[in-house]
């Protein structure tokens, strides 16, 4: 990011957060993301192991607490110094359940399947 980037997305997180997510740099950063993701959720298929189209980018770093990370897709890690995924694809559910809004419910299958 630039200075000047950094300036904008901390004014924008202090102020008026909706400019940041209508901020044609985040627009083009979104789409990187949802690119290199396939636009498929992280969440559901590395917890759920299920595929579901992401619509969603979210800042692992919540944007509000760091405004400096906005537009990083990684950054390091302070305790193991280790580079980690900043900008992360997800479906609709699974940002609402990052965000704490509501839990994921997880139906379960139809049958059961035995192999007697």
């Amino acid at each position: 990011m630039t200075e000047s980037e950094r300036r904008y997305a901390s004014w924008c997180a202090e102020h008026d957060p909706h400019k940041f997510y209508a901020w044609g740099r985040w627009l083009a950063v979104r789409r990187e993301v949802l690119q290199v993701d396939k636009y498929e959720c992280q969440s559901c298929k590395t917890t759920y192991r299920r595929y579901r189209k992401a619509d969603t980018v979210h800042h692992v770093n919540h944007f509000k607490a760091r405004p400096d990370l906005a537009l990083e897709m990684y950054y390091t890690d302070p305790a193991t110094h280790q580079k980690r995924r900043n900008l992360i694809s997800l479906c609709h559910d699974c940002h609402e359940e990052a965000h704490g809004y509501r839990k994921r419910k997880i139906e379960p299958p139809l049958t059961e399947e035995r192999w007697d």
